[in-house]
């Protein structure tokens, strides 16, 4: 299974463009997208292309493929807007790991009610019998590594697309129990 995967686009209408060209390219079965979608938070400063109402209408347009968490810019009125469900702190995937059959379960949020402690996220874990990747917004700095305190987990972070803070727009892409980071071209 492919899956492209987006966090804090902010409102960033260009940006958001190229990440429709790379979910174009790539015909994931899913795109999973982190929060902070809309608004660009009173921590941000207004991205350079900031057009809400063009990123609705592009999200919208692939929101059979979406699925969405809340990040912490995420208000009710984003939801009347928005054609796809985006107000749970969290949801889980599954997928099977075509080498061995074995479910691949991968835990995904924002990064600011449950995080892996890395960078500005919050440090707390879900409680799950089984977890094999660990998904996050929110600090917008790409990251994909084994897990520090969970050395069995892939944590992964597919950086920002709107207002990246470690110098490149980006998001990420799933397939088959592997992660990889893609850079939206500038």
């Amino acid at each position: 299974m492919k899956v492209v995967i987006a966090s804090d686009i902010h409102g960033a209408a260009d940006y958001c463009e190229k990440l429709m060209q790379v979910i174009e390219e790539e015909q994931p079965k899913y795109v999973l997208l982190l929060g902070d979608l809309l608004y660009h938070g009173p921590r941000n400063d207004l991205p350079a292309d900031y057009a809400p109402k063009r990123v609705i209408e592009m999200l919208n347009s692939i929101s059979d493929k979406v699925i969405a968490v809340r990040g912490n810019c995420e208000a009710e009125v984003d939801q009347m807007v928005l054609d796809f469900p985006c107000m749970a702190d969290y949801n889980i995937l599954f997928d099977k790991d075509p080498k061995t059959g074995k479910q691949f379960t991968i835990f995904f949020t924002h990064g600011h009610v449950f995080g892996p402690g890395i960078h500005n996220s919050v440090d707390k874990w879900p409680q799950m019998p089984s977890l094999d990747a660990f998904v996050y917004g929110h600090t917008h700095r790409k990251y994909n590594e084994k897990g520090h305190d969970h050395p069995e987990v892939t944590v992964f972070n597919p950086g920002s697309v709107g207002i990246p803070k470690d110098g490149t727009h980006s998001c990420g892409i799933y397939e088959d129990g592997e992660f990889r980071h893609v850079i939206l071209g500038e």
